[in-house]
């Protein structure tokens, strides 16, 4: 199984679901954060939709999201992360996109 800093990541589009359903979500300018915690699960997904353009558009996005979730991932709780990026992700800055992704880590309560 494929681990981002220490969490494996999600593959199926049930596993999403049930995060988009059960989780809460916090929302900033270029992301939107689904958190579910459960205890002994350390799982991660990123999502970008096709409104946000074609798949080198779509993958670049997520990309970014998964190097921020790298440098934040060793301080974060157990629990099931989803992260959606926004359009507002390509033109924001690296500064910009670690302050929104701090943000709704901050929100949602996820630090340790």
């Amino acid at each position: 199984m494929d681990s981002i800093g220490g969490f494996n990541t999600l593959k199926l589009h049930k596993e999403f679901q049930y995060v988009y359903n059960k989780g809460k979500n916090q929302h900033s300018q270029s992301v939107v954060l689904f958190f579910l915690p459960q205890p002994g699960v350390r799982k991660v997904g990123f999502t970008a939709t096709k409104k946000l353009g074609n798949a080198v558009k779509r993958n670049r996005a997520k990309r970014r999201l998964r190097a921020l979730f790298c440098e934040y991932s060793h301080s974060l709780k157990d629990g099931i992360y989803v992260f959606v990026a926004k359009a507002a992700i390509f033109d924001a800055p690296f500064e910009k996109l670690t302050n929104d992704f701090h943000k709704v880590l901050t929100r949602a309560k996820t630090f340790t």
